[in-house]
């Protein structure tokens, strides 16, 4: 059984940087042709799809966050990581980490994914 689980602060600061970390169990993030994204939901707001990193370390990213994004892995702890930098109130939200073959890049659609987190809140506040 493969499980996705996020794991990070819940509360930063403004202008911080938000670092969450998504570790893969039952399965690999080396497995060939999958990638391995992040997607938010602001509360009230919809998903929100913010990058991938793929099989070959590739990343791809939201052009609208990328200033500010980026994405990484550590393949011998099968993880992989987000850093959203300048964080404001903004970014507050849930932020979920999914797994999917190529037509999952750059899209919201829980069934383009075989494998979604359960999401963790994380908060910008003062």
């Amino acid at each position: 059984q493969v499980q996705l689980q996020e794991s990070g602060p819940g509360l930063v600061r403004p202008s911080q940087t938000l670092s969450l970390t998504c570790t893969v169990s039952g399965s690999s993030i080396l497995m060939n042709a999958y990638y391995w994204s992040w997607i938010r939901q602001p509360p009230g707001k919809g998903l929100e799809w913010m990058g991938a990193i793929n099989y070959s370390g590739i990343t791809n990213l939201n052009p609208s966050l990328k200033s500010r994004t980026s994405i990484s892995r550590e393949t011998s702890k099968n993880q992989f990581t987000l850093q959203l930098r300048s964080v404001t109130p903004e970014d507050t939200a849930v932020y979920y980490c999914a797994g999917g073959a190529r037509r999952s890049l750059y899209s919201v659609a829980r069934n383009e994914y075989e494998y979604w987190g359960q999401g963790t809140q994380v908060t910008v506040s003062s």
